[in-house]
């Protein structure tokens, strides 16, 4: 292998193999800088998230190390999400002393508390996070499934409580506040301490972050090590250990009224708090912490969380020679997150029976289904059995799937019905008899065909004028449901795959009529299609291609928004593409970036655009120019879809300009929201060199960033591998001359989901030019329509 110089200049080498794939998790990956990312210590899939939480603008994941100071240490959060913060609830705090000795002397309220810590002392790691307090006590923390376990080492001498320059006591007290990340507390809260161990039982109303209704959590700490010197509840800025049980209102301000409870020991010893976890009761939330961390053994819980790590990781094994760690910490720390949300609160929820499956913190299934689900359908396919049984348990429960959910509350809709697009990919790739079919595809007609009262939060909307005018208008009159008046034309292009996806599921199933119906209605996208529409930018510059969609009124007229509104170049302050009243008819992007997606039938697609070398300069266009943004879910499958005009070497090339520019394995190092590992995955699937076009059973292949990648089915057993000849680490060998599928001449630039489950080897030789390989229509990814103009 030859060796590169310049590689050697960026850091030590990799060993030749990767023997364990947790060394190069970093989870402070997208702590700053908008990633959002949980970065504290979980289970994959875990309930209990236990983390530092700071002041940022940004902590909708907890913490961040973007300089904010620490408000406390929670045990309850999502990852990647944006909108308001989540979760967070049930903070503690400690302090070494009390100014003067008496518990007013600490400062109980999250406003007044906030202290920063020391950056010198973070450290995370699977199934861990500790670190530093300013004050001098270092907090570190792990997790069981609902259980956090939380370890506060005092210093040996006290120092000065932050925000005052009197000596405290040698006496810590550790408070619980009855908060949450987004002070979205209701009234009627509540906390108890016991007398003689401290134990403190409680429940809180909390609003969701990107939803409607409310949930109560419910909590059980206990705390183990010096004896317990006294305790009690506080309110606002004021403690007694004289009343031991608090009821507390919201209270009239903005922000809660502050409230919870304290124990303060008799001795600076470290002290180990755990904090049992329920949407049931206090008594579940108690039970559980005392199974599932009986002894308080913060080693063996700890050990027990890299153990489930591990498994869950080494799956995939790529060979690292010639590569820096970064590349390797990239790769990895992407597949990490990928595991972190959605989370298995089977058994703690009081909607459904204790052994009904139940997932939840879907953020949203409109991010999701692009790659975060595909991607554990490859490496973790029994956890998404699962999932879509929680999918199927909430359509049980509330009546319709959900396309966004959290905290057991209905999140709101961004734009179709996108657990069709999931149940279909499962469906055609997971051949599990754990599923009721049946039922799922119950489930997905029922979106397509009856309009919810509510369409904000499920199914949806316009279901009259889809089925009558065959597209979904801008000024919809709509009576039947309600939700925002807005997103027509992202509506329309999403409902007709949503449609293609349940075509799918329907002839898997054998109801050849619905096969045919959904697969017409498939093709709606096209009635908003307007081949004279032109496209300038802000300075009233042509951008030189013409036909785009367009709204339409109810009488069938054009509407008109400016194909680049929203765009990443879109100049304009006042543009509004998201949920808003006034916003747009598209949802978090433009129309040129929208234009592209009809995932299911691109061969119509690239003859609407005047065939492949149109389509390819348009989406040249697209990506030279920065309409598109790489930090949004819609840009992830542009930057493959030169596959379908015969040229997948322009993916390989595109795929290597977004990674590592746009990814990188430091904490500023995601463009975007992680989205509860949505850019994980988007990273793990470009860099194995496979990626889907979820919802049908296609990857489209371009090389891996490693001389090999090995991946075994958790199905069957079965390993698949990946192998460059030709690689070079310096990335200039990205194209593809040829190729082989177990040791036969292969043609086609993709593969399908029987690579994985049968443990096929795939071959790809390399060089520095684009090749005739994968170009030939023979060679095309399936689409809807037959390919034209090649």
């Amino acid at each position: 292998m030859q060796s590169y110089p310049i590689l050697l200049l960026l850091g030590q080498l990799a060993s030749a193999q990767v023997t364990d794939p947790l060394q190069y998790v970093d989870q402070l990956v997208g702590s700053s800088n908008g990633g959002n990312v949980f970065s504290g210590a979980t289970l994959p899939y875990g309930m209990a998230k236990a983390v530092a939480d700071t002041n940022s603008s940004s902590n909708q994941g907890g913490f961040t190390t973007d300089g904010s100071n620490v408000t406390g240490f929670s045990s309850m959060h999502d990852s990647g999400t944006g909108g308001n913060p989540s979760l967070g609830d049930f903070a503690l705090f400690p302090y070494t002393g009390c100014v003067n000795d008496t518990v007013d002397g600490c400062i109980f309220p999250k406003l007044d508390r906030a202290t920063p810590f020391v950056n010198s002392s973070l450290q995370a790691s699977p199934g861990y996070f500790s670190l530093t307090l300013q004050s001098g006590v270092n907090v570190a923390m792990t997790t069981a499934q609902h259980t956090s376990l939380f370890r506060f080492t005092f210093p040996s001498s006290t120092a000065p409580t932050y925000g005052n320059t009197s000596t405290p006591s040698n006496s810590p007290l550790i408070l619980l506040d009855l908060t949450d990340l987004a002070d979205s507390r209701q009234d009627n809260a509540t906390i108890s301490v016991d007398a003689a161990t401290g134990r403190m039982t409680g429940s809180s109303r909390f609003l969701p972050s990107f939803g409607t209704g409310n949930y109560v959590a419910y909590f059980c700490a206990d705390f183990s090590g010096p004896a317990v010197r006294d305790n009690g509840i506080f309110v606002n800025s004021r403690a007694s250990s004289d009343v031991k049980i608090l009821t507390i209102s919201r209270g009239i301000n903005s922000r809660p009224l502050p409230g919870g409870a304290w124990v303060r020991f008799k001795d600076s010893s470290p002290v180990t708090v755990r904090t049992g976890l329920s949407f049931i009761s206090s008594d579940q939330a108690c039970s559980l912490a005392e199974n599932e961390i009986p002894a308080f053994d913060f080693d063996a819980t700890q050990s027990a969380a890299v153990s489930a790590w591990r498994a869950k990781l080494s799956p995939i094994s790529v060979a690292t020679t010639g590569l820096n760690k970064s590349v390797l910490k990239n790769f990895y720390s992407g597949i990490y997150r990928t595991m972190v949300n959605p989370q298995n609160y089977t058994g703690v929820i009081p909607l459904v029976s204790a052994d009904e499956i139940w997932f939840d913190s879907f953020y949203c299934i409109w991010d999701l289904f692009r790659s975060q689900l595909p991607f554990l359908t490859i490496l973790d396919t029994f956890s998404v059995v699962d999932m879509i049984n929680g999918m199927l348990s909430i359509y049980k429960y509330q009546g319709w799937l959900p396309d966004c959910h959290m905290s057991l509350c209905k999140g709101y809709t961004q734009g179709g019905s996108n657990a069709d697009n999931v149940i279909a990919d499962a469906f055609l790739k997971i051949n599990n008899s754990g599923i009721d079919w049946d039922l799922a595809y119950e489930a997905v007609k029922k979106d397509a065909e009856e309009e919810p009262y509510d369409w904000c939060c499920e199914g949806r909307g316009g279901l009259d004028s889809w089925k009558s005018l065959d597209y979904i208008p801008v000024q919809d009159f709509d009576y039947k449901g309600f939700g925002t008046m807005t997103r027509s034309v992202s509506r329309t292009l999403e409902y007709s795959y949503n449609d293609f996806c349940i075509s799918q599921l329907a002839n898997g199933l054998g109801n050849q009529g619905d096969q045919e119906h959904y697969q017409q209605t498939s093709e709606n996208w096209a009635n908003l299609f307007r081949s004279d529409q032109t496209s300038y930018t802000s300075n009233n510059t042509d951008t030189g291609f013409t036909g785009f969609f367009q709204p339409k009124y109810l009488n069938q007229t054009w509407a008109f928004q400016d194909p680049l509104h929203c765009s990443n170049i879109d100049t304009d302050p006042n543009s509004i593409c998201s949920l808003q009243n006034n916003a747009a008819e598209t949802f978090e992007s433009s129309i040129w970036e929208y234009s592209f997606f009809v995932p299911h039938d691109q061969a119509r697609l690239i003859s609407t655009f005047g065939g492949p070398k149109a389509f390819v300069r348009r989406l040249d266009y697209l990506h030279d120019q920065k309409i598109t943004y790489i930090g949004n879910e819609p840009a992830f499958l542009t930057v493959f879809q030169y596959h379908y005009a015969g040229r997948p070497a322009l993916s390989a090339k595109r795929s290597h300009f977004y990674i590592p520019q746009y990814f990188q394995p430091t904490p500023d190092g995601l463009p975007g929201n992680d989205d509860s590992g949505a850019m994980g995955s988007f990273v793990a699937f470009s860099m194995i060199g496979l990626f889907p076009n979820p919802g049908q059973d296609v990857y489209l292949i371009t090389p891996p960033y490693f001389a090999s990648v090995n991946i075994t089915s958790p199905v069957t057993g079965k390993t698949a591998c990946i192998r460059n000849v030709g690689f070079d680490a310096s990335y200039q060998n990205i194209y593809i001359q040829k190729a082989t599928l177990n040791g036969e001449p292969y043609t086609k630039n993709w593969i399908d989901h029987s690579f994985f489950t049968e443990g096929k080897e795939l071959v790809l030789y390399l060089g520095r030019n684009e090749s005739s390989w994968g170009t030939h229509v023979a060679d095309l990814p399936p689409s809807l329509s037959a390919y034209q103009g090649f």
